[in-house]
Order: structure tokens, then sequence, then C-alpha cells
């Protein structure tokens, strides 16, 4: 598996087994075969209620927990709970994540950073991040991080390429973990032409020949699925590699379009939501 440093001098698998809107049996399901057969990255969050059902998967897998970089999200409506990073710690039957997120920037989320800060210095966060932050919320946050963080999830695929937003990570060293990595299911994207002539090339699907952009481009990525047959496939992409000339052709492509438009409504929404969390 290949790995991305990281500027606390960490490693994380470039490819991972996403869960969102898994339900908790498919998350058991997928995360459990996924380890099976070779990934080491497994990403869940509170608002996907399936933690309980990925540590599951975990210990079902037979890997050891120090093999596995698990990473979850803080949402919202536990920034201000003092527990919450044990809380999580104790539905995932884990003593410390590899990453820990804010996963929006709602309500207190300054509150919530401040929880990160206080878990990676417990040991309890072996790196922090923060997920869906840009425009203002990041400005703020630089001005009050007293850690920088590893990590930002942020939608990000060929046809957004997070170009200006990588000006800034690049200054502090922070990578990118890439969601809706094949568009959100969008044809047209699954069905330009370049990615057909390299999948041609290289034999293999135009999906594995963008999930293998997204490693390139320096991301981790964490393609979710219930299809154990389309987990396998997502994992085999580390066995070619585009070259510059290819990389190139794949770079105009991008329309600095997004899938996903959040609203000031959708941000009060998510502060007032609170996860219905698998019970014990």
């Amino acid at each position: 598996m290949e790995t991305i440093k990281l500027n606390n001098n960490l490693q994380c698998p470039v490819v991972g087994i996403g869960t969102f809107m898994l339900s908790p049996e498919e998350a058991e399901n997928s995360v459990r075969e996924a380890l099976k057969m070779g990934y080491s990255l497994v990403d869940t969050a509170n608002a996907y209620v399936n933690e309980r059902a990925c540590g599951r998967g975990m210990r079902d897998s037979g890997v050891k927990r120090e093999n596995i970089f698990l990473s979850t999200k803080l949402w919202p409506s536990e920034y201000e709970n003092e527990n919450a990073v044990d809380e999580t710690l104790e539905r995932l039957g884990v003593d410390y994540v590899d990453l820990l997120y804010i996963h929006q920037p709602a309500g207190n989320w300054l509150a919530g950073y401040r929880q990160l800060e206080k878990a990676y210095k417990a040991g309890k966060a072996k790196s922090i991040g923060i997920s869906n932050f840009e425009g203002k919320y990041l400005d703020e946050l630089m001005t009050q991080w007293e850690i920088v963080p590893q990590f930002i999830q942020m939608e990000a695929h060929p046809y957004f390429t997070q170009k200006e937003l990588r000006k800034t990570l690049n200054k502090y060293d922070i990578k990118l973990m890439s969601w809706y990595p094949l568009g959100h299911g969008d044809t047209s994207l699954m069905n330009e032409p370049v990615f057909a002539e390299l999948g041609g090339k290289y034999g293999k699907t135009p999906a594995q020949v963008i999930l293998r952009w997204h490693t390139q481009m320096g991301f981790a990525v964490i393609p979710g699925s219930k299809n154990v047959d389309h987990i396998k496939d997502n994992l085999d992409i580390l066995d070619f590699k585009l070259t510059d000339d290819e990389m190139a052709s794949i770079a105009t492509l991008d329309k600095d379009e997004r899938y996903y438009h959040r609203t000031d409504e959708q941000l009060a929404g998510f502060a007032a939501w609170r996860p219905d969390f698998e019970r014990a």
C-alpha cells in the first residue's frame, strides 16, 4: 500500500474504504471484507451512525488494530460535549483513532476544534483534520488553531480539483482526502474519452483510472461501496502509474465545478441535528 506522509510524520494509506450512506449492516460487511483484501484505511463519522458497525467489522477482519488507519468525524451536536471524543472511541471500540475531524463548520465549531487539539495532545487522536472547511471558515480557523491540522476532507475530482484551496493547503502541508472522488456517480465524468483511452492502455476501468489520478495528485481517496467486487476493484489501482503527459491531459477537464453546494440554511440545520447513534 502506498502512503502519504503527513505534517506530523504519520503515514496515511492513499486508498481507503468509505462508509458514507452505508447502513450499520452494510458498513460492518464492507469494512470487514475491505480489510481482509488489503485495505488499511477506514473512514466513518458520528453522522453516519455506523461507528459501532465499523468497529465490529475491524475486529472481525482479523487485522490488528495497529495496522488499521481509522478516521472518524465529530458532528456539530458533539462539539460542546466534553465527552464526545471518549464516546466516539467507545462506539468504535478503540483506545484511539488515527485521524479525528470536525465534520462541518457549523455550531460552535471552534469548540469542536479545541476538542481535536485536546485529543491529539492526549494521544486519543494520532492526527486531526477539518472536513468541509473553506473560504471564511478556513480563514478564521487559521487565526485560531494551536495545532495545524494534518488533513482536510473535501469534494475533489477531475472536474473540481480544488486548485485554489490547495494553495493554502500546500502552505501548511495539509493533505486532502477526497469525497465524491468519482463525481458522485456522474456518467459524464466517467464517460470522458480520456479515461476510456487510458483504461484501455492499462487494462483498467475509467473509475480505476480516476482513483489513480487522485493518488497521483497527492490525495487520499475513500470510495465507499457495499458491493464487494467494487471494493476490490477500487483497491486494484496501485499496479500502474499515469505519466506526466496523461496527468496533464486529465487536468484539462477541470471545470472548477462542484456537485455539492452547501447553504447557510443547511449549516444551521447541521448544528441543530443530533445523530441517533447505534445502541450498544
